[in-house]
C-alpha cells in the first residue's frame, strides 16, 4: 500500500525561507509593498518544496484567486496578446483568469456580464474596452478591484491602462500623407458618438485633425461602421463607391483593416498598388507574409502584464488610482506605398 505524502504547508515554506507565515501569505497574495528580496526568498522556498496553494481553503478565507476578464468579444486577435500578458503576470501568484464576453456595444449586456463575474466572487475584474458609462464602472469598483483597458477615463476608483491613441492615429495618417496620399479615408466605429473617453472617438478625431492641418479637409472621408472584419468590409465597399475613391484607408483597428483588404481584393484592386491600407493594434497575424499590414503597435502583452500587476496591487490593498499609458509606434509593411498613377 502506497504511503500518502504529506502536503507541503505555508508553515513549511516559512520555515524553509526563514521568514514568518505572514510574509509568505503576503507574497502569495502579491500584496502591495512586499520587497523584491522577500519575494525572491519566498518564491525560492516554494520552488524548492513544490508548494501548491490550496485554492478551496483560500476561498474559505475570503479569496477565490480568480480574476474576471470582460472582453467585448473573442474574435479580435489583439486580445490574445493582452490576455497572454495578463495570465503571465497573475499566474505567479496562483491566480486564474475567467473570461466572459460582454457584448461590447450594449451597456445592459455589459452589466449582465460584469454581474455574472461578481456573482462568482472573483477577486478582481479586468475590463477590456468597455462601452458603458463611467458611473457603471465606478459602481463596480466600489466593491471589486477594477482595472480598465482602453478607456481614457480619469477616476479615483479604478485603474486605467491605455494607449496614447492620439499619437498612434497621428502616426498612421502622417505616414500615409508622407507617402504622397491625399485622398485618405478612415474606417471608424459608430461608438464614437457615445463618449470622448472611448479610443474610437480619439482615433477618428485625430484623423480629421491631421487631415485638416495638412490642408486636406476637403478629402476627409469617414465610413462609420465597427471595428470588426464585417465593419471594415462594409465600410471599404462604401468608400470604394465614392467618386473619387480614396487612394489610402486608415482603419481604426486591425480587424477592420482585414475586412478592408478583403473588400479591396474583391473589387479587383490591389494593395498597395491601387489602395494602401493601414490598421491599428499590430496583432501578431499582421506580420504574416501574405498579410504584411502596416499597423500601429501598442504592445498588447505589456498592457496585459501591467493590468495584471495593478490588479494584484489593488487586491493587496492599494487604493490610490493609477493611470498607465503606452506610447505606440508604427510598424510599416507592404500594405502601404506611394499612390499609383491616376
Amino acid at each position: 500500500m502506497a504511503i500518502r505524502q504529506r502536503r507541503v504547508t505555508i508553515t513549511d515554506v516559512a520555515r524553509h525561507a526563514q521568514v514568518s507565515t505572514t510574509a509568505v501569505s503576503k507574497v502569495l497574495r502579491d500584496a502591495y509593498g512586499v520587497s523584491e528580496a522577500m519575494r525572491l526568498k519566498v518564491r525560492a522556498a516554494i520552488d524548492d518544496l513544490g508548494y501548491r496553494p490550496h485554492n478551496a481553503a483560500r476561498a474559505m478565507r475570503g479569496r477565490t484567486f480568480t480574476i474576471g476578464v470582460l472582453l467585448p468579444h473573442i474574435r479580435n486577435p489583439f486580445f490574445a496578446d493582452i490576455i497572454d500578458g495578463l495570465t503571465d503576470e497573475i499566474s505567479a501568484g496562483g491566480y486564474q483568469a475567467i473570461m466572459v464576453q460582454s457584448g461590447g456595444r450594449d451597456p445592459a449586456a455589459e452589466r449582465r456580464a460584469s454581474d455574472a463575474l461578481v456573482d462568482r466572487q472573483v477577486d478582481g475584474v479586468f475590463w477590456v474596452a468597455p462601452a458603458c458609462a463611467r458611473a457603471q464602472l465606478e459602481q463596480l469598483a466600489e466593491d471589486t478591484p477594477l482595472v480598465v483597458l482602453g478607456r481614457h477615463d480619469r477616476s479615483s476608483r479604478y485603474d486605467c491602462v491605455l494607449d496614447d491613441d492620439e499619437v498612434g492615429a497621428e502616426l498612421a495618417v502622417e505616414h500615409l500623407i508622407g507617402l504622397g496620399h491625399r485622398r485618405i479615408a478612415h474606417i471608424a466605429d459608430s461608438l464614437v458618438s457615445r463618449s470622448t473617453a472611448l479610443l474610437q472617438t480619439i482615433r477618428a478625431a485625430t484623423y480629421e485633425r491631421v487631415m485638416t492641418e495638412h490642408g486636406l479637409a476637403g478629402h476627409i472621408a469617414v465610413a462609420s461602421t465597427s471595428y470588426t472584419e464585417e465593419g471594415g468590409y462594409a465600410g471599404t465597399r462604401e468608400l470604394l463607391s465614392r467618386d473619387p475613391r480614396p487612394t489610402a484607408i486608415f482603419a481604426g483597428s486591425d480587424q477592420a483593416a482585414f475586412g478592408a483588404l478583403a473588400a479591396v481584393h474583391e473589387a479587383g484592386l490591389t494593395v498597395p498598388g491601387d489602395i494602401s491600407v493601414a490598421g491599428y493594434d499590430n496583432a501578431r497575424v499582421t506580420g504574416l507574409a501574405h498579410i504584411a499590414l502596416t499597423s500601429v503597435d501598442q504592445d498588447g502583452a505589456l498592457m496585459g502584464r501591467t493590468a495584471g500587476r495593478l490588479l494584484l496591487e489593488r487586491i493587496g490593498g492599494r487604493t490610490a488610482a493609477v493611470r498607465f499609458s503606452v506610447t505606440p509606434t508604427l510598424v510599416t509593411r507592404r500594405s502601404t506605398a506611394p499612390p499609383g498613377p491616376e
